[in-house]
């Protein structure tokens, strides 16, 4: 019985399809059969020859549509296979951006370590890029840079001329240099990196930290400097220092973050304020170290803040000038080096450099724009 039923599929060569299904049309059906569904089940591709068989019902309706069908599993319902195809994309892309969110943080650290990139310096003290990309990293993109906001300073008084730097800050000519450049100054003359020269006047001084704020008459279109975040400054940056030593207007120099948080002391008396000059005096600004004094005597009125130390070249005249990150931030204020000469004419650069913190700057800003801490 089974062998005659698995061989009916197999009577193609009838021209009429329905003869060889007459010879069991009366044939009981087979009690192990599985029952029908309750819905027919989608047809699932089939051959040409069977296609030619007729679309009979499962159980078998004489028009051999039945044998075929016992061939193969039922197929399952038509309906649920779109909402898979649906899912599927959508469940892929929802895989994909639940990757990329995981990974997203460690996108641009990845790059960076494959392309030795450091748009985002890790060293930096602020995001801020004033170096264009394509010269970043280099003393010369950031002396290109900064030089526009860097001036040099020209005090006269009754105990001498002194030179030293300063800082633009905004484009109409406030301008942040030390204390000890321009104290008991009666004439300020500033010269720019374009050769400008401009008359300023004292806004205001902070003596205990060695800050003072000038600002230019008749200015305007100024380069202001970018004041970075000293905070984020960590030994072995790499910096840039300009200023005006010994009247060399945009002198640039570079080295590194030697130290951080060094006790400097200087002097706030304003006899010994003048010690920067030109054609008199020591030549070099005298201040406290560690209980040892250098470049000269302190005098008895001194003030103590905590700098930064570098091994960039500073020397007489660099004072209130920019020490600035590779991005081209200013991240500190020259204000006093060391010499093992306190002879004008043999003094030097011994790779000991002082800095006031940029943050210490920014926090004194409101008062020596009110007059300063001195008045």
């Amino acid at each position: 019985m089974t062998e005659s039923f698995r061989r009916d599929g197999e009577y193609e060569q009838y021209e009429n399809p329905h003869q060889g299904a007459q010879q069991h049309a009366s044939s009981p059906v087979n009690p192990e059969w599985p029952p029908p569904p309750a819905q027919p089940p989608a047809a699932p591709p089939q051959p040409a020859a069977f296609a030619s068989e007729g679309a009979g019902s499962y159980g078998g309706d004489g028009n051999g549509g039945g044998t075929a069908l016992l061939t193969a599993p039922p197929a399952e319902p038509a309906a649920p296979a779109p909402k898979r195809r649906t899912r599927g994309p959508l469940a892929l892309l929802a895989a994909v951006a639940i990757v990329a969110a995981a990974i997203g943080g460690g996108t641009a650290y990845g790059i960076q370590e494959l392309t030795g990139n450091d748009t985002v310096a890790s060293s930096s003290s602020t995001s801020t890029n004033v170096v264009p990309s394509s010269a970043k990293g280099t003393v010369s993109g950031v002396a290109k840079a900064v030089s526009p906001s860097i001036v040099e300073i020209n005090a006269t008084s009754n105990a001498g001329e002194s030179t030293g730097s300063g800082v633009i800050i905004t484009s109409d000519g406030e301008i942040i240099t030390n204390n000890h450049v321009v104290s008991g100054a009666s004439t300020i003359k500033v010269s720019t990196s374009d050769g400008k020269s401009y008359t300023a006047k004292v806004v205001g001084t902070d003596s205990k930290k060695d800050l003072a704020l000038i600002k230019l008459e008749n200015a305007s279109g100024l380069t202001p400097a970018t004041l970075g975040n000293s905070d984020g400054v960590q030994v072995g940056d790499q910096v840039v220092a300009i200023g005006s030593p010994e009247g060399l207007t945009g002198t640039v120099t570079s080295g590194i973050v030697s130290a951080l948080n060094r006790d400097v002391t200087v002097s706030t008396d304003e006899s010994q304020s003048q010690g920067q000059s030109q054609g008199g005096g020591s030549g070099q600004w005298p201040f406290e170290f560690g209980g040892q004094q250098f470049n000269g005597n302190t005098g008895s009125s001194t003030t103590t803040y905590k700098a930064i130390q570098t091994d960039a070249s500073l020397n007489p005249g660099n004072s209130g000038g920019a020490l600035i990150d590779m991005n081209g931030n200013i991240i500190g204020i020259n204000s006093a080096m060391y010499s093992a000469s306190s002879d004008s004419s043999t003094a030097g650069s011994a790779g000991l450099g002082f800095s006031i913190p940029i943050n210490t700057v920014k926090s004194d800003l409101a008062t020596l724009r009110a007059g300063g801490a001195d008045n």
